[in-house]
C-alpha cells in the first residue's frame, strides 16, 4: 500500500487545534507519552506492517 502524502484530512485545522488542546497542561515527558500512545493507536487503525515500516521510513527522512 502506497503512502497518501497529500492532504488527507477533512479539517486540518480543526485536528491541529484539537491535538494542541490535547496537550495543554502537559509537561514534556506527558506529551512525549500521550504522543506515543496516540501514534499506537493510529498505527493500530492502519493496521498494515509495510505501510506502517514505510511511514517510519519516511518520517525518518523528513
Amino acid at each position: 500500500m502506497a503512502l497518501v502524502l497529500t492532504p488527507n484530512i477533512d479539517n486540518p485545522d480543526g485536528f491541529y487545534d484539537a491535538l494542541v488542546q490535547a496537550h495543554e497542561g502537559l509537561n514534556a515527558d506527558e506529551s512525549a507519552a500521550f504522543n506515543a500512545r496516540l501514534i499506537l493507536i493510529l498505527a493500530n487503525q492502519v493496521g498494515n506492517e509495510e505501510t506502517l515500516r514505510a511511514a517510519l521510513k519516511t518520517a525518518q527522512g523528513a
